[in-house]
């Protein structure tokens, strides 16, 4: 049996790295796949385009400005003493926020009365619209308690005592930087996409072409062509996660606090289940066309509905409920959780123990239906 499982597997091998377009295809996407997703996929706003109208025009008005660029979150884009112009930015799409400062502004603070500044936010991307607007408010509210040397705001008037001070914290990520919360999950998003694809189209692959009845006159039993057709696309994608996860902790600087071998033992029950996918793709599939369409008709869904993108927490409880089927769930929570903050066993069992159940049930539909189909 193992001679023949081995002979399977050989033949496998050659089939897959004998096209160099293939190897392109298994080793050299990921990474690009990483690189660009790590770039592209972040909730970080910076360098806002701000349109600014000061018409107090006072050194305490252009000291509040230049804490906004100063800031680095902001962006001059145009300044004008029209406040009818930040509507036609705003408009045009030119600027994203604008900040308007009235005549009195700095007489207003010296006297001791409440100043007051207008912005105008674009809500058309309703995440940088909140996010612009809290950065706005933050750097007004530092602004107010500011004391600087004489002659600029040495004459504000004192800040009243707050009853109540907020002092927050983050954990694990203090710089709360989302691409370090979001390049693990494009690594697990990466290796569902390729141990999918390879799973379903070279099965059907075999089928289109005619050689998967050649295969089934042979000595070789159902059981040991599954596992020689599986077993190199396990091993190819264990490789892709080692590579992956190395460009994400080597390039993106990306924190590995826990341990690595956990990480790889929660890959291979991952990967139970996304190649027990693939095996009942390809048996339902009898193109490699109907194969590839049928894998992003499932790999969509996946990705969509195992928070990567959106909390699962605010979905409808009925998708919710359909999360708990989907293996990319599970295994977002162990290399995030491994990955930032240095997890174990005793924390992320929950998780390995529901891909574990996932990826024997898969398998095992998948292997029998595989089975009726080859009778």
């Amino acid at each position: 049996m193992w001679e023949r499982i081995y002979r399977m597997l050989v033949k496998e091998f050659i089939q897959v790295l004998r096209d160099p377009r293939m190897k392109a295809l298994i080793f050299v996407m990921p990474v690009i796949q990483l690189i660009m997703f790590g770039y592209a996929v972040t909730t970080d706003v910076d360098h806002i385009k701000t349109a600014v109208c000061d018409l107090d025009k006072s050194p305490q008005s252009r000291a509040l400005i230049e804490r906004f660029t100063a800031s680095g979150y902001f962006t001059v884009v145009d300044s004008t003493d029209r406040p009818e112009r930040l509507g036609e930015l705003l408009d045009r799409g030119q600027a994203t926020i604008g900040i308007q400062i009235n005549h009195g502004f700095a007489e207003d603070l010296k006297s001791g009365r409440q100043a007051a500044i207008q912005t105008i936010v674009d809500g058309t991307d309703s995440n940088t619209g909140t996010v612009a607007m809290d950065y706005a408010q933050r750097i007004t509210q530092e602004f107010s308690r500011a004391r600087v040397g004489p002659g600029e705001l040495d004459q504000l008037a004192p800040p009243q005592t707050e009853p109540i001070e907020l002092r927050s914290r983050a954990w694990f990520n203090p710089d709360l930087k989302s691409r370090y919360f979001n390049v693990p999950g494009v690594i697990a998003v990466v290796v569902l996409l390729i141990s999918l694809l390879l799973t379903a189209m070279a099965i059907v692959r075999e089928r289109e072409i005619g050689t998967m009845e050649q295969l089934m006159v042979t000595p070789i039993r159902s059981f040991e062509l599954i596992l020689g057709k599986t077993l190199p696309f396990v091993l190819i994608s264990f490789i892709d996660v080692l590579v992956v996860t190395a460009i994400g902790i080597s390039w993106f600087n990306v924190p590995i606090h826990g341990s690595l071998a956990l990480l790889l033992f929660g890959a291979g029950l991952y990967l139970m289940s996304t190649i027990g996918i693939g095996l009942f793709i390809s048996t339902i599939s009898q193109t490699q066309q109907q194969a590839l369409m049928s894998s992003f008709f499932f790999y969509l869904p996946a990705v969509l509905l195992s928070g990567f993108m959106f909390p699962i927490s605010n979905m409808p409880e009925p998708a919710q409920w359909l999360t708990y089927l989907n293996p990319l769930r599970y295994f977002l929570v162990i290399i995030r959780d491994i990955f930032l903050k240095g997890s174990g066993w005793d924390i992320l069992w929950p998780q390995f123990a529901a891909l574990a159940v996932l990826g024997t049930a898969l398998l095992t539909m998948s292997s029998l239906r595989f089975k009726k189909r080859m009778a």
